[in-house]
């Protein structure tokens, strides 16, 4: 539960931006390119310090590690709530990234150090409420200061609420030393190749850039989609995370047991054709009534969201323990440069009338299937690779 306290906090201050974005694109005067560049830019710097992290987290306590950069993701996102316009923005986001983007591959290192195999998927599912907990608590929240307050107000909101979370994994998380005794000093070359040279590893890395293309393609542009082609109010797509996000505090879990009972593999592959349902209805949605439309995106987040329980559970049962921290970081390198990739791939893709409303997002959803289809192929050769 505090590791999903520190993904709530994290994974807040990345999911505020998309129900932000017709807010902050009116406010701040961008086009949907530079709101792209403004979510990958994050993206992109978080995965620039994890693929650095890869070459000297294994070295020390994982508790250090966590709180090291916690604590600069919680002064990055302060700034980001100190930013006045686009530029400064856009830098505060770029140091949050930098920051922040070691905190994911941890808080998996972790689970990966104490809990046992067999376990792992059903303690996967619990880390990972974090992000349902945002979605049903903290974007709702984030959205209703942003329109009494500023967009400004929920940055410094989460930094708040991430100081008392630090304090929490300061005084309660144990020292996390067992993996510290297997390291030997390696260069950063010796140590990729390394990692590179299990065929498992090389899979699992390809795995993980199929699933960020297979769902950040599509969701940086879903809230200005439902606000300027579906017809809602930019403070009714909170009841988008209040929903969605409340189903998946029970689907989370649910999917995760499932995952150990009847295998990650298909309980992925499930996930990613009950998936295709709501992605074609929401990317090709005309104006609708409202609860047509949470209806879609409710499953929407069950399903897409619900295949990271089994892919994380996947990817770390991919590693040995000895280099599970490195292999975490280099992995939340790649899942952090491939989602910035998606996004701003999908701001290339997606333009706006003059009218105000957003087209070509139809394309973006066929995109999305067609990774999500690749990603099952590849998940197949995963199990086949380590045995799982």
């Amino acid at each position: 539960m505090l590791l999903a306290s520190v993904n709530f906090t994290h994974i807040m201050d990345f999911m505020i931006m998309m129900p932000m974005a017709p807010q902050l694109m009116r406010v701040l005067q961008i086009n949907p390119a530079q709101f792209s560049l403004l979510v990958a830019s994050y993206t992109i710097a978080a995965g620039t310090a994890s693929f650095l992290g890869t070459f000297f987290v294994d070295q020390f306590d994982r508790k250090k590690v966590l709180l090291f950069c916690y604590a600069g993701f919680c002064i990055g996102t302060l700034l980001c709530g100190m930013a006045g316009e686009y530029h400064l923005l856009f830098s505060a986001r770029v140091f949050t990234g930098l920051m922040g983007g070691i905190i994911g591959s941890q808080v998996l290192s972790i689970v990966g150090d104490l809990v046992p195999v067999h376990h792992r998927g059903k303690a996967t599912g619990m880390v990972m409420t974090g992000f349902s907990a945002a979605s049903v608590l903290g974007v709702p929240v984030g959205l209703l200061c942003a329109t009494k307050w500023g967009w400004e107000m929920p940055f410094f909101g989460i930094a708040v609420l991430g100081f008392m979370v630090w304090f929490l994994v300061f005084s309660v998380l144990p020292p996390i030393r067992e993996h510290i005794a297997s390291q030997s000093r390696q260069s950063p070359f010796q140590l990729i190749r390394e990692i590179w040279n299990v065929r498992s590893h090389r899979i699992a890395l390809g795995f993980t850039i199929l699933v960020a293309f297979s769902h950040f393609t599509m969701i940086p542009f879903l809230s200005p989609f439902m606000v300027a082609n579906v017809g809602f109010e930019e403070l009714e797509l909170s009841y988008i995370y209040i929903i969605g996000g409340g189903l998946t505090l029970f689907t989370g879990p649910f999917i995760g047991r499932l995952a150990d009972q009847y295998g990650t593999v298909r309980i992925f592959a499930i996930m990613i054709f009950m998936a295709f349902i709501p992605q074609y209805a929401i990317t090709t949605m005309p104006p609708s009534p409202l609860w047509f439309a949470l209806l879609f995106t409710s499953l929407f987040f069950i399903f897409s969201g619900g295949r990271f329980v089994p892919s994380q559970a996947l990817t770390i049962g991919a590693v040995q323990p000895r280099m599970r921290g490195g292999f975490m970081s280099l992995n939340s390198s790649v899942m952090q440069m491939g989602s910035g990739l998606a996004a701003f791939m999908a701001g290339l893709v997606v333009s706006k009338t003059p009218e105000g409303r957003l087209v070509h997002y139809e394309i973006l959803g066929y995109s999305t299937m067609a990774f999500s289809l690749l990603s099952v192929f590849v998940a197949r050769k995963l199990k086949k690779a380590y045995g799982s």
